[in-house]
């Protein structure tokens, strides 16, 4: 996963995944405190998650913004999918994308849409197997997300012209 360096001309756009409240006891009373995971998107192709916690659930929101602005990644975009089918695991989330036919939409659930729609994905088939943890789907989508690779990438990388790519 190659990090991006965002410029301040690029509009990010953040969306809430998941909130949880952490309940902490003590020999005071219960301490309320609240965790939040958060997605930013140009929907253009970049993408990143942060996780925030703090006593009011605003601050904590506001926290997971600034921790996905610190890790983003880039992801090939092609006509509004991805460029070929990925599966991948990360922990107990397992997730399987494959590229649609414009015009699909976005069939996706859980915590996997929030993260397809920030990066920018119009069409695409996704299917989550396993845990249905926010935290652990939202890591392994912006992972199969970061693996993919388009035929330009795969060209370079090979030192290959592009109609080799395709016809072998």
């Amino acid at each position: 996963m190659d990090k991006v360096k965002v410029n301040s001309d690029v509009e990010l756009k953040d969306k809430l995944v998941a909130i949880n409240r952490v309940t902490k006891v003590t020999k005071g009373g219960r301490t309320f405190t609240f965790a939040a995971i958060v997605v930013v998107g140009d929907g253009n192709g970049t993408i990143g998650w942060g996780l925030g916690k703090a006593g009011e659930v605003q601050q904590a929101i506001a926290k997971g913004t600034e921790a996905a602005k610190k890790n983003l990644v880039k992801v090939p975009v092609i006509k509004g999918t991805i460029p070929h089918e990925i599966e991948v695991r990360f922990g107990g989330a397992q997730v399987f994308l494959r590229p649609a036919a414009q015009g699909t939409g976005l069939v996706a659930g859980g915590a996997m849409r929030p993260v397809l729609e920030s990066v920018g994905i119009t069409d695409v088939l996704a299917k989550s197997k396993g845990s249905s943890n926010p935290h652990n789907l939202v890591k392994a989508t912006i992972k199969a997300l970061s693996e993919l690779r388009d035929a330009y990438t795969v060209a370079h990388e090979r030192g290959i012209s592009m109609s080799k790519v395709f016809n072998g």
